[in-house]
């Protein structure tokens, strides 16, 4: 790549040589440390590169050998600083450019937020704004240290922040830790209380599985939502089988369960399209930093219209953004034609959506077993209505009542009645 750069610094042609004795012209070249490169026959001839330099060593060489020399190319800078020497304006323009670049990198034209999850990218810049941190600010005005101290004390949830500087834009990354916060609050909750799981919906047990917490069910059985499946207060008991103290616990456990599902989705026959009429209303903007200037107007009478804008940011590449940004907007007038969906139509339409119903309750966990889904046509609508029966992991967690035995009160009871006994 180097080499490159040096030769159209320096400049080189491509000529062509014919005669008597091509070949003796080369050696002569190489016993001269003139540098060639790029030889190819060409007909009776043969056509190379060289540089400029070596070229003005060839009048001996051209004389000794009898041969003949011809410019086919010329490349490089001295030749494109020769052709364009009078048009004074050109290299004016581009010595403008090439400032305007420089004065433009050194400001933040994009700010690129990745890694947030909980919150929007425009909550965090509308943040960043609040601390003297936006677009158009000088690079050397930004400390992204503090802008890391900044973020980490206004968001709780955020555990790792970065903050970069590339090219024209600034790269913030985050990691949220909401899924951890929780864990560990619900952990703490249970350290205390215990709790029970209990069913949230109807249906009959097919499978269980418990880690922690007494289950009240078996398969087989029948339960209603609001059923306690899993106590959280287990039972302890002396070796005559009395209870004489209770372990809390964190109820914990898979259950499965066949449950039944109502689908119902209801299609109205008559539906509506769009027809454009052709007229339409745009308008051109052009972006420049905060400021936008508009060219056209979008004032109409139409009835019924729909519009949508696009917008496209200038970047010299992926991190060197500019100032600059275009677009337009677009007003499209329509009128609404009624029209009544044929049996495919709707059908299908109906049968679309309930397999991506399906699917979204796979997706879950969800195991279909079957469906008893039909369609049935009416007057002005069609629906498909029926049951869908499944196995799937039910029951949630719910804070149960904290039990206990006050023992030393149940002591003090029997020495009193082994008292009374003895008397």
């Amino acid at each position: 790549m180097l080499i490159l750069i040096i030769r159209y610094l320096r400049g080189y042609l491509r000529i062509r040589i014919a005669g008597y004795s091509p070949e003796r012209f080369l050696n002569l070249c190489s016993y001269n440390h003139i540098y060639l490169w790029g030889l190819v026959p060409s007909g009776g001839a043969y056509e190379l590169y060289m540089n400029v330099r070596g070229f003005r060593k060839l009048k001996p060489i051209i004389k000794k050998t009898k041969t003949k020399v011809t410019i086919v190319e010329r490349h490089g800078l001295p030749f494109f600083l020769h052709k364009y020497r009078k048009r004074k304006l050109f290299f004016i323009g581009v010595l403008l450019c090439t400032v305007s670049i420089y004065i433009m990198s050194l400001f933040i034209w994009d700010i690129h937020i990745d890694g947030n999850r909980k919150r929007t990218d425009e909550s965090i810049i509308e943040f960043l704004k609040t601390q003297n941190v936006e677009h158009g600010m000088w690079k050397s005005d930004l400390d992204c240290a503090r802008v890391v101290k900044d973020i980490r004390k206004e968001y709780d949830d955020i555990i790792w922040v970065s903050v970069s500087i590339q090219g024209t834009r600034l790269i913030v990354q985050v990691k949220e830790n909401s899924d951890k916060m929780e864990v560990q609050g619900e952990t703490t909750e249970a350290a205390v209380a215990p709790t029970d799981i209990v069913a949230d919906k109807d249906g009959t047990i097919t499978s269980i599985i418990t880690r922690s917490g007494v289950p009240q069910i078996h398969v087989g059985d029948t339960v209603k939502a609001g059923d306690i499946l899993v106590k959280g207060n287990v039972e302890v008991k002396n070796d005559a089988g009395d209870v004489i103290n209770y372990q809390h616990q964190v109820s914990d456990a898979d259950i499965y369960a066949q449950t039944v599902y109502n689908y119902e989705e209801t299609l109205a026959l008559t539906h509506y399209i769009k027809e454009y009429t052709g007229n339409n209303k745009s308008q051109f903007n052009l972006k420049f930093g905060a400021r936008i200037f508009t060219f056209g107007f979008l004032e109409n009478s139409y009835e019924e219209w729909e519009s949508y804008s696009q917008e496209s940011g200038l970047k010299l590449n992926d991190n060197f953004y500019l100032p600059f940004s275009y677009g337009n907007t677009v007003i499209r007038e329509y009128e609404s034609v009624p029209q009544t969906y044929i049996e495919e139509e709707y059908q299908n339409i109906l049968t679309d959506n309930f397999n991506r119903f399906c699917h979204e309750l796979e997706k879950k966990g969800v195991v279909i077993i079957e469906n008893n889904v039909k369609i049935y046509k009416g007057k002005d609508n069609v629906a498909a209505k029926g049951t869908i029966n499944v196995t799937e992991l039910i029951g949630k967690e719910q804070a149960a009542d904290i039990v206990s035995i006050d023992l030393q009160d149940e002591e003090e009871g029997t020495t009193d009645g082994n008292t009374g006994n003895i008397d």
